[in-house]
């Protein structure tokens, strides 16, 4: 038996944690730590799992936030900054110790060094302005909302870490052109391939990757085709989320899987997660999954947590009261089955995962 700890923000002022149970299927609520307004988003530092960003996603001043993680998923603050912008969504540790937010209305993104300690954020960063609203990053890439350009970000040597002293010198290095107002949302790299989420027109993109440009190869269905099933006459999908777990000997295919919220008319069975294959450089649609949430946004795979974790996705919805979800991926990962839920907080919006031996093991 693995215990997982699985830590959640939201469009409130705190951080939730939960267990998940993999002998039993539970997933138990734990407690919840007051942060600061709206932390939407989350994610852990890359090599220290003891460290935890969190956005606030708060008007018309933005923050980001480090906290420290404990047992059973506490969390304590330690620096809070200011994100340079209106309602962050986003926000990244880097493998360089730097700290990457993103703002959503104000379109503006920052670098932010760490001073020595990636706990303590350095006030030598610069703020950039982009044309149009930030919802995303990914090391080498910022992404504007609702329009048409995802850009390529680096230093201005082309490479990470420090320039001239400076480290948070970065510059736009080039953007690459998607349909008009398609709305790119989030992105994921693998095996050399981009893949770009279309909130707005729900297209999937696939990109080959060969800094400093990127070469488009080709354009694929909606997230949420006709398929086998029939959403509900009024219903609007909007894309989210887009996971792509590695493979293993358990599931050797890497299937991408989307969130798909449902802004319009609800659909009772809840929105959905697309399941798709990259089938020689063609997106295949292998299934989709209703879930029950509203409005789903965040979705989270537990191979961040290892030991098993891959085996399973946590989900949510930031309307409704269905709580917080997990669902095993079947089938060799081309389809998901829910064995767990928790209602106690109603809504969610991001999430990550720590395994029983990580948690055990913090401050």
């Amino acid at each position: 038996m693995v215990n997982f700890t699985v830590l959640a923000g939201g469009f409130d002022a705190y951080i939730t944690s939960y267990l998940f149970n993999t002998n039993t299927n539970t997933l138990t609520f734990l407690n919840q730590y007051s942060t600061g307004g709206s932390p939407s988003w989350i994610n852990s530092h890359p090599t220290n799992k003891s460290i935890l960003y969190a956005v606030n996603e708060k008007s018309p001043d933005g923050a980001v936030q480090s906290f420290t993680i404990g047992t059973e998923g506490s969390i304590t603050l330690r620096d809070t900054f200011s994100s340079g912008g209106n309602s962050p969504t986003y926000c990244a540790g880097l493998s360089t110790g730097q700290v990457a937010v993103t703002n959503y209305v104000s379109g503006t993104a920052r670098v932010i060094p760490t001073e020595g300690d990636p706990l303590y954020f350095s006030n030598d960063s610069s703020i950039w302005t982009f044309p149009v609203p930030i919802t995303a990053f990914l090391p080498d890439y910022f992404i504007p909302f609702g329009v048409s350009l995802v850009h390529r970000v680096t230093t201005r040597s082309g490479d990470f870490g420090e320039v001239n002293g400076n480290p948070g010198n970065y510059a736009v290095h080039g953007e690459i052109q998607h349909p008009i107002g398609s709305g790119p949302r989030h992105i994921r790299i693998r095996d050399n391939m981009l893949y770009a989420l279309h909130e707005l027109i729900k297209h999937p993109h696939l990109y080959k990757r060969s800094p400093p440009t990127l070469t488009a190869l080709l354009r694929f269905s909606q997230t949420f085709p006709s398929f086998h099933l029939i959403p509900p006459a009024g219903s609007s999908f909007a894309a989210a989320e887009i996971l792509i777990p590695e493979p293993t000997a358990e599931y050797p295919t890497p299937f991408i899987y989307t969130s798909n919220r449902n802004t319009g008319v609800q659909d009772p069975r809840g929105d959905t997660i697309a399941i798709f294959e990259n089938v020689n450089n063609t997106l295949v649609l292998r299934n989709q999954v209703y879930t029950g949430l509203d409005q789903i946004r965040g979705i989270m795979s537990g191979e961040q947590a290892g030991f098993g974790g891959e085996a399973y996705i946590v989900a949510a919805g930031f309307a409704g009261t269905a709580g917080v979800k997990v669902f095993r991926r079947t089938e060799c990962g081309a389809n998901l089955e829910e064995v767990a839920v928790n209602m106690v907080i109603p809504t969610r919006t991001s999430f990550i995962w720590l395994n029983q031996f990580q948690v055990g093991s913090l401050q």
